[in-house]
């Protein structure tokens, strides 16, 4: 398997993953995965077994603590500067779940986050998943004022010391 990051030729295989991931009602479409690419492509890991996508994570960097909804439709809201790395998505096709493939896929997110010089990660889960992202040091700060996709959100932050 191998991660590299994005470019818009990853575009049609991205959103293939997302459909398969996400209900359609949390899932981002093709349009955003565009502007997203065209803004930060190296703000996506993808995790690859020969043609496959098997899964990738993505979110953009801003100068702001808390992961907000406006983020996922305005790629303009990235700022390559920033001390926070947000991420939107962590999927893996249901073929290669639970074989570590999200394992590999967030932690290249924090190695890289981390030699960037960033503050640290934030996320939003759905609560079956917070003992998850807490292996990897995420701490719950608790429901997020998020209402993406008519769901209960909780926000995670990974701190870097």
């Amino acid at each position: 398997m191998n991660i590299r990051t994005a470019s818009l030729r990853d575009l049609d295989a991205i959103a293939a993953v997302e459909a398969v991931c996400f209900p359609p009602a949390e899932a981002a479409d093709k349009d955003a995965f565009r502007r997203r690419l065209t803004v930060y492509p190296d703000h996506f890991w993808l995790l690859w077994e020969g043609d496959t996508l098997v899964g990738f994570v993505n979110g953009m960097v801003t100068q702001g603590p808390d992961l907000c909804d406006e983020m996922y439709d305005n790629a303009d809201l990235h700022d390559e500067t920033g001390s926070w790395q947000m991420i939107f998505g962590v999927d893996t096709i249901p073929a290669y779940r639970r074989r570590g493939c999200a394992a590999l896929l967030l932690n290249r997110a924090i190695s890289d986050a981390k030699s960037q010089g960033r503050k640290g990660l934030v996320l939003t889960c759905k609560e079956p998943l917070l003992h998850y992202y807490a292996k990897f040091g995420f701490v719950n700060e608790g429901i997020s004022q998020s209402v993406h996709g008519n769901v209960r959100w909780y926000q995670m932050r990974l701190t870097f010391s």
